[in-house]
């Protein structure tokens, strides 16, 4: 009995008189109890969506994009029309090239976009391709030619 007496002010004196209160407690009921209210506070959180890098956005563009204009979100007056794209085997990292737009109006020549990773980057849908605005003008060109008026 005296060994017993010993052998437990030993583990009072080596534990905090908290985690030994903790290790006599056996009660199952009290951290099920605390399980199940930690379980009923906190709702299902809806997930964050993150942000695309600019070759995943271009992933899903006919021809990876090229020919159509790209921004980062927080950029206001500036995009880039992609002109060339090199992609690393996993298809989500490599670098890209393209004429840089400011107010509307292009740059001289086409460079190396820079924060391409970045996960930053939308696709502007509003800004019409320059080779479907090219083809749209010759084809009204070609129907104002074809009305000919009939002579009496």
């Amino acid at each position: 009995m005296a060994m017993a007496l010993g052998t437990k002010l030993e583990t009072f004196r080596s534990y905090s008189l908290l985690s030994f209160i903790r290790t006599l407690s056996t009660s199952p009921s009290t951290s099920a109890s605390v399980s199940s209210s930690a379980a009923s506070q906190s709702p299902k959180k809806s997930k964050r969506r993150k942000k695309k890098n600019l070759f995943e956005v271009a992933q899903f563009l006919p021809n990876w994009g090229i020919g159509y204009h790209m921004a980062k979100s927080h950029w206001k007056e500036v995009s880039y029309e992609i002109t060339k794209i090199n992609l690393y085997k996993d298809g989500r990292h490599g670098k890209a090239w393209g004429i840089a737009y400011k107010n509307g109006l292009p740059a001289d020549a086409p460079k190396k976009i820079s924060g391409v990773h970045k996960r930053c980057w939308r696709y502007l849908p509003n800004i019409v391709k320059a080779s479907e605005s090219s083809q749209n003008l010759a084809t009204s060109t070609d129907n104002d030619q074809k009305v000919e008026p009939q002579a009496i």
